[in-house]
């Protein structure tokens, strides 16, 4: 394996072992050392990609997580289609389509936005630009619904947008207090009557 290939084999390995344990254990419990314990590596390995564990934090907030909330909620709404069924299927199917696991321990950007949102700036800023871009993907999609006439003109669309984020990421944590899945049924009975009121 050239260097350089070994090099960047090297970084994805420490970010993806580092995103799970950011995600199971917290990232405030998550010390350099047992990122090195997972991923078996030398501190020096870890130096060489990263000054600290802020830059570390950073770099899985910016890849990790930013690509998990892209593919499984920001992508499926610049899809072709009736805006309705696309906010459906990107807000309810993908609710139904988390594993237990993930149940358990909600959503990783919002678990990170509770953690360490209000500490450092830099944290603020690597998770608000996931925010706001998937905010922009929704105000896309239900203007788009609008001038095609399945969304009602009248309605205000960052609003909407801000609020169906704001919901799913709260049910998301909500449902990590419960055993069983019947305060997301609920959750989804409402979010369904919600988006039947924006229809045209």
């Amino acid at each position: 394996m050239e260097q350089k290939q070994k090099s960047e084999f090297t970084k994805q390995l420490i970010l993806n072992e580092s995103f799970k344990l950011f995600y199971s254990n917290g990232f405030k419990s998550t010390s350099i050392d047992k990122v090195m314990l997972a991923t078996k590596l030398t501190k020096g390995a870890f130096y060489h990609h990263y000054k600290n564990k802020k830059e570390l934090g950073i770099a899985v907030i910016s890849s990790k997580v930013k690509q998990r909330v892209y593919d499984g909620m920001i992508a499926p709404l610049y899809q072709p289609g009736n805006a309705i069924k696309i906010l459906k299927n990107t807000f309810i199917e993908r609710l139904k389509s988390f594993s237990i696991l993930e149940k358990q321990h909600g959503c990783p950007m919002n678990n990170l936005i509770n953690e360490i949102g209000d500490n450092e700036t830099v944290y603020q800023i690597a998770l608000k630009k996931i925010i706001e871009e998937w905010q922009a993907a929704l105000i896309f999609l239900i203007d788009r619904g609008k001038s095609e006439n399945s969304i009602k003109k009248n309605i205000e669309s960052k609003a909407v947008a801000v609020y169906l984020i704001s919901a799913f990421e709260g049910i998301r944590g909500i449902r990590k207090l419960y055993t069983d899945d019947a305060i997301i049924d609920e959750y989804i009975s409402g979010l369904s009557i919600y988006l039947q009121n924006l229809e045209a």
